[in-house]
This record gives structure tokens, C-alpha cells and sequence, in this order.
């Protein structure tokens, strides 16, 4: 034990302090050292880069708090009935139960990937039912030869394996909950097929060449746990025959879900390669999308559906596909390269980008959600948004796409709160209510549940205890506790002692705290990341500026008069939905503002920030934080209203105004609300003189 303790410990990278705390250590690492072998969990096999964070299996995180009443909502809304609604999922007609049915493309796999993890973690006896359903006809469907299906990949042009892609990663989730080695064998023989799949049909059409990262990150999945190196070769014929997400100054395509979901493919590729460059150019997508299009608060940018030349202003938007994809994507690429500003961009597009984009009761969403978006509704705002239609009304018969895809974004999210480390230890990665039941430590390891109390990112603390099972006195194992990017100078206790950090190598931002020691039944730490106000200010988006507190971006509260509409009558043309769904059940909202929405904040650089107001309220009863009456906090600030900024021709609000707006208005007082609880929002404002 003994020499397990100083290796780990010296093994970590970046360590900048390790303070005496009794017997205990306490470190200020970087990362985990990729050194060591957790035997507890799936990782990277040789000659694939070792990764320094290694995914849990579906079913070892469970979300309390918030996050558990938001999968609670998810099953009895929209994620959980669409089966109910949606003409993509009636059984009847649908190609992925019946050979020769009319629908089976990417719907039902989309809905499925998500429905699946939703089920498990919520341990729901029906919907898990229901999965299976569906999960057994897929593998019915595998010809001898291992395609599986319901495209023709025989017709002499191949076929679209985009949705195949989908269905690799819900199989893996299943099998990381259920062990079912029916899952090995049916992947082993796609990827069979794949290898002698030719290559002039191969990965030929728009969405499966864009997105085949996909297909390799499963490919890779399969390979950790056979062994089998001729999934190597196979994955080489899928990089080579994938798009280049590796471009310096341009991408493939400006599809806003087509970036969100391939820009990671060159950093998965990277696990093989192992050539940094592969790496950075995912590094680059990332960069380079942001700094075309994304000089705006939430995390994402102004994609539409296509990112459009000179359509950058904080107006524009993101699909709900492309929301939920990046944060997928971030949460890989954490676990891929240990970089913990993933971590932090995944909370960013969760906390201000996501809750926004659905209903709070999940029972509609829209295709489309903007940081400057004062209006919601159903007409076409086309050419001010990219592609013409409804796509801004809270629609549950409408945008198919996101319709479907929209069940897998907090399920992966909840799953990837915790994760193991190569040395037999934990990650607090991602901070939410929640408990995790793992094993850790060297050898055979010991099953440990750590429980963890927040209401982050409305707090804070974070609360971590430890419980060890019955006849269990000790576990000795390293636990991991994030820094994020804007914590102020962190504070914490073990079983209410502080812990003291060496003054000149005190925690830093986007570092961990690492703590190894002999864990008892019980054990407590209490970590404190103060949270204060901070501006960021958007100088190629006429320097306008958004508002910070913590990890929370904040937005004008604006009333909202949601007006129920018939969604059927104001679908996208090419939505669907069963007979017996019905308006009433599945209401549609158009949301418009019932207050003033077009105010300029006083230039906070000129203003002291530590002495914002800022308002507290009790937390809501029905443990949802997301709407305009139930956030925890608010923040008030000094601005003007600029009359002349107003809605324009094409029903969006007109770009924000060069700063300082020229404003004959009186200065008034401001309540500006957490981004995610705001449906209606302006985010990016312009400043104005005091």
C-alpha cells in the first residue's frame, strides 16, 4: 500500500504542493498520471493513448437535486411520451421493428440513444421494457454477413450508415448497464462488415461522411474491451474516409450540429496517431468557430442551422441538436485528454444554453435558441435566422431532428459527473446532486459510494461523503476534487478540520485537489469555490457585454406570456406526428415579452462589481430552478432603455447597438436573472453611459 500511495503521488503531473494532513496527502496536480493501470474500469488498450479519466458505466452515477427532477420531468414529458407522439416512433409503420416499414432513418436511434440511459438511470421497469423492444429488434435485424438495419447497403451506391452510428453508442450503454454479450458479438460483426465494405460506397453521403468520429469512437469502444487488432485497421479506413475536420483556417461544412458533434473526430483519431497535431485540430475547430461566430455568452454560437458570413450578432442561434451534441462532446474530450477546460465549457453550455432551449416542463422545445432572443414564436424568421420556418415556437410536433436527439443531453451529462482515474481513484468532474457507487484502490479494489450535497451552480459548497459497505472499516484511494476556471480562492475542510494549503502553491483554477488517504464510513469534505460578479465584453460584437456570477451567465428578466398554439399547425414541413396525439395534451407556446426588453447595462468596467446586489430567494419547492419566478438569485444593475434598438423586419430583435448606445433615457434599476431560467433573454448588452 504503501508503495501504491508515493507512486500515484509522484505520478501526478503538475504537482505543485503536497501538504501533511495527518496520514493523509493533499496535492494540487494538473491531471492524473496516466502511468498506473485502474483495472476496475475500460480504458484505452495499447497502442491507443492512455486516457487520464476513464468513464464510469451507465447506472454508477445517480442525479439527485435538481438534476434528478430534471430526468424526472424528461420521462414524463417529451423524452419520455414522444413514443406516444411521434409518427417517426410508431411501431406500425417503423423499419427498425418491421422489415419493409416506411420510417427508419435517424429518428428512432436518436430518440433510443437517449431513452435507454434515461431509463436505466431512473431504474423505470417500463421504459426499460420499452427499450428493449426496440434494442432486440436491431439485433434481429443483422444479416449474416453483420450490417444491420433497415437501409440497403447493397444498391450500387451504399447507403446513408449515419444511423447505424447512433445505435453503436446506445448499444454500448446498454451493455455498460447490463453486461449483455450479445452486444460484442453484434458490434464485432459490423465492424467485420465494415472492413469489407468498399471503400468507393464507403462514408459517400453528406451526414455519415460529416459525422463518422462516430463510428470511430465506437470502433475504439470495441477494441478496449477484445483486443481484436484488426479493429485497428478498420478504424484507419474510417478516419481516411471521413471528412477533414482537420482544415487550419476553414471546416468541411457550417452545419451547426455537424461542428458541435464532429469537431472532436481529429482528438479521437489522436488516441491512435498519437500525433499532437490531430489533437490541436480539434483545438482549432473549436477555436475557430467561436472566433468566426461565437464572440457571445452560453457557450455557443451563431450557427442557426448554418453559420452564415457577417451573421455573428449575439441574435443568432443554435439548434437544440447542436446544444446537447457539444455537450457530449466536451465531456469525451475531457475524459480523452484530461484538459479540464472541457469540463468547464460543458457546464457553461449546460447551466446558460440548455435549460432554455425545452419547456419546464419538458413537454415542447424549439429548434432554435439565441442569446439575444426577446421574441418565441412561430413564424419564419428567415433570412434574420438561417432556414425558413417556425423554428423559434416551444413546438412538440415540430424540428424532428432535435425532436429526437434532444433525450441524450442531461442523461450523458448526469453519467459523466463522476469519473475514475488511472490510479484507482475518483472524479468530482462535473458538480451536481448526486450519488456514485464505484470501485477503487489497487488489486480487487473496494465498493465505495460517495454522496454528493449541492445545489451548484446556485452554491458554492459542494459536500462530499464518503460510505463504505457493511464490514468495510477502510478504502484507500485517491479522490479528486475540480478547481473550475472562475472560482475565487477555494476553501475546504476534511471532517471539519481546514485543510491548509502551502501559501505559495495554493489551488488554481482548472487544476484538482487531490487527496489520497485511508477513506472511513462517514468522511467528509466540504469544498468552498467563492463565487463573484465578472464581466466579459465582446469587442467584434460592437463590445457589447454579458454579466457573471460563478458559472452562471445572467440575462434580463423579462416577463413572458407564453400564448398556446396549435403545434400541429405551426410543425416544420416535414414533421410528423401520430393520430391520437392531441393539441391539448401536447400544448404549443409562442412566448412573447410582456415587459421592456431593450435596456444597455452601465459599462461595468466603470462600475465596482464586488458590491453588485444580489438577491436571494428560497430555493423552490418543486426543486426546479429554471424559470423566471423560481431562480435562487438575481442581480441588480444600473441601465437605460435605448428606444431606437427595437424588433425588425424579420420579427428578431435588430443587432445590439454599437456601445455606448446613444440613449436619452433615464437611468433605472435592473433584475438580471441566470441565462438557462430565461426563455426570453437578452444576454449580450449594449453598454450605455451613466
Amino acid at each position: 500500500m504503501k508503495a501504491f500511495t508515493i507512486s500515484s503521488i509522484v505520478g501526478a503531473i503538475l504537482l505543485s504542493a503536497v501538504v501533511a494532513f495527518g496520514d493523509d496527502s493533499v496535492a494540487c496536480v494538473d491531471r492524473p498520471s496516466t502511468s498506473a493501470n485502474n483495472a476496475h474500469y475500460l480504458a484505452n488498450r495499447a497502442p491507443l493513448e492512455p486516457s487520464p479519466f476513464l468513464k464510469l458505466p451507465l447506472g454508477s452515477v445517480k442525479a439527485n437535486g435538481w438534476l434528478g427532477r430534471y430526468l424526472e420531468l424528461q420521462r414524463d414529458g417529451l423524452s419520455g411520451k414522444l413514443g406516444e407522439l411521434s409518427k417517426w416512433l410508431e411501431k406500425k409503420d417503423n423499419a427498425w421493428l418491421n422489415k419493409g416499414g416506411k420510417y427508419g432513418w435517424e429518428e428512432l436511434p436518436y430518440w433510443l440513444r437517449g431513452y435507454v440511459d434515461l431509463a436505466y438511470l431512473l431504474e423505470d421497469k417500463d421504459m426499460i421494457a420499452e427499450a428493449q423492444t426496440w434494442i432486440e429488434a436491431i439485433f434481429d435485424s443483422q444479416r449474416d454477413d453483420g450490417y444491420f438495419g433497415p437501409a440497403d447497403p447493397d444498391q450500387e451506391k451504399g447507403c446513408d450508415l449515419w444511423p447505424n452510428m447512433l445505435v453503436l453508442f446506445l448499444m454500448q450503454s446498454y451493455y455498460e448497464n447490463t453486461g449483455d454479450e450479445r452486444v460484442i458479438t453484434f458490434m464485432s460483426k459490423y465492424f467485420d462488415w465494415i472492413a469489407m465494405y468498399p471503400e468507393k460506397k464507403f462514408l459517400k453521403t453528406y451526414w455519415e461522411n460529416s459525422r463518422a468520429g462516430d463510428l470511430l469512437y465506437s470502433c475504439f469502444w470495441l477494441y478496449n474491451i477484445t483486443g481484436n487488432d484488426s479493429l485497428l485497421a478498420v478504424a484507419k479506413k474510417i478516419n481516411a474516409n471521413t471528412a477533414n475536420w482537420k482544415m487550419e483556417s476553414s471546416l468541411p461544412n457550417w452545419h451547426n450540429v455537424n461542428i458541435a458533434q464532429c469537431f472532436r473526430q481529429p482528438a479521437i483519431w489522436w488516441m491512435l496517431s498519437r500525433n499532437d497535431a490531430d489533437k490541436f485540430a480539434t483545438y482549432n475547430n473549436f477555436w475557430l468557430i467561436r472566433a468566426c461566430y461565437g464572440q457571445v455568452p452560453g457557450g455557443m454560437w451563431g450557427g442557426d442551422e448554418n453559420s452564415r458570413v457577417g451573421y455573428i450578432d449575439p441574435r443568432q442561434g443554435v439548434e437544440t441538436c447542436g446544444i446537447f451534441e457539444q455537450m457530449t462532446s466536451d465531456m469525451i474530450l475531457f475524459r480523452i485528454t484530461g484538459d479540464l477546460s472541457w469540463a468547464d465549457h460543458a457546464e457553461d453550455v449546460a447551466f446558460n444554453t440548455a435549460p432554455a432551449a425545452v419547456m419546464p416542463d419538458f413537454k415542447a422545445l424549439r429548434y432554435i435558441t439565441c442569446p439575444n432572443q426577446p421574441v418565441s414564436d412561430s413564424i419564419n424568421h428567415s433570412p434574420g435566422i438561417d432556414n425558413a420556418g417556425p423554428f423559434m415556437a416551444m413546438n412538440p410536433f415540430s424540428s424532428r431532428c432535435c425532436q429526437h436527439n434532444h433525450t441524450h443531453g442531461w442523461p450523458y451529462y448526469i453519467e459523466n459527473l463522476w469519473t475514475a482515474t488511472p490510479d484507482g481513484g475518483l472524479a468530482a468532474t462535473l458538480y451536481g446532486a448526486s450519488k456514485v457507487n464505484a470501485k477503487v484502490g489497487p488489486g480487487d479494489g473496494v465498493d465505495v459510494s460517495i454522496v454528493e450535497t449541492t445545489n451548484y451552480p446556485f452554491d458554492d459548497n459542494v459536500r462530499l461523503t464518503v460510505a463504505l459497505p457493511q464490514g468495510t472499516d477502510k478504502a484507500f484511494f485517491p479522490l479528486y476534487v475540480r478547481v473550475p476556471k472562475w472560482s475565487g480562492e477555494v476553501a475546504m475542510t476534511l471532517n471539519g478540520q481546514n485543510v491548509a494549503f502551502d501559501p505559495a502553491a495554493k489551488p488554481q483554477p482548472q487544476k484538482w485537489i487531490r487527496i489520497e488517504r485511508e477513506w472511513k464510513n462517514g468522511d467528509e469534505v466540504v469544498a468552498t469555490f467563492p463565487s463573484k460578479a465578472t464581466f466579459r465584453k465582446w469587442d467584434q460584437n460592437k463590445g457589447c457585454v454579458s454579466i457573471d456570477y460563478g458559472p452562471l451567465t445572467y440575462s434580463l428578466k423579462i416577463k413572458e406570456n407564453y400564448v398556446v398554439t396549435d403545434g400541429r399547425k405551426n410543425a416544420m414541413g416535414d414533421s410528423g406526428w401520430q393520430e391520437s396525439a392531441k393539441q391539448e395534451d401536447w400544448p404549443s407556446y409562442d412566448i412573447l415579452p410582456a415587459s421592456d426588453w431593450n435596456f444597455g447595462l452601465v459599462d461595468p468596467a466603470k462600475i465596482d462589481l464586488s458590491k453588485v446586489e444580489l438577491i436571494k430567494r428560497d430555493w423552490p419547492k418543486d426543486n426546479f430552478p429554471w424559470t423566471v419566478d423560481a431562480v435562487p438569485y438575481s442581480i441588480k444593475l444600473k441601465g437605460k432603455q435605448i428606444p431606437s434598438w427595437k424588433i425588425d423586419e424579420y420579427g428578431l430583435c435588430a443587432p445590439v447597438p454599437f456601445s455606448p448606445a446613444v440613449t436619452d433615457a433615464p437611468l433605472q434599476e435592473l433584475e438580471l436573472i441566470p441565462m438557462g431560467a430565461a426563455r426570453l433573454r437578452i444576454s449580450a448588452f449594449p453598454t450605455v453611459e451613466e
